[in-house]
């Protein structure tokens, strides 16, 4: 699968945040294996809408779709446990 690069506000997000190290980190190992067991890629419910998950660490996800055949496009990175 091939990921495509980041908006310019989830970078800043993930700046923010001091994640961007996690963030080369799992989204390398995304594109290699992209059913890695650390990553936790996931479709979220419902499935109809066709959005997954996957982990960026303990507390942060990136929530994406299938933008054309196996390009995936992150659309929002979320503090998971936020209420």
């Amino acid at each position: 699968m091939l990921l495509k690069p980041l908006r310019a506000d989830l970078l800043l997000y993930l700046k923010k945040r001091n994640l961007i190290r996690k963030w080369v980190k799992v989204s390398t190992l995304f594109v290699q294996d992209h059913r890695h067991p650390s990553i936790k890629f996931e479709l979220l419910q419902p499935k109809w809408r066709g959005i997954f998950s996957f982990r960026i660490d303990k507390k942060y996800r990136a929530l994406c779709f299938v933008a054309k055949g196996e390009i995936i496009e992150v659309f929002q990175i979320t503090n998971h446990y936020k209420k």
